[in-house]
């Protein structure tokens, strides 16, 4: 195989990155700017969505604890009163 053959054969994921970069210059410079402006902001909002997650993760836990041995306390005293 010469270097003409080896040359002529692409992989499919360089052929998909040349196909999306042939789209990207179809679009104007405000589309693009706009679309980069958006990914940023995604990429910094990030950042408080992940700590509200992590608050609201460790309000459930508390919640499910409190659950847990609010049942647990609430059917003995039930069981207490009827054998008397």
């Amino acid at each position: 195989m010469g270097k003409k053959d080896a040359g002529t054969t692409k992989l499919p994921v360089d052929q998909y990155r040349k196909q999306i970069g042939k789209q990207d210059y179809k679009k104007t410079k405000s589309v693009l700017k706009a679309t980069r402006l958006k990914a940023e902001a995604k990429k910094n909002s990030s950042g408080f969505r992940n700590a509200f997650l992590v608050i609201a993760a460790i309000l459930v836990f508390v919640f499910c604890v409190y659950a847990f041995f609010y049942l647990n306390l609430s059917t003995e005293i039930n069981l207490d009163l009827d054998m008397d």
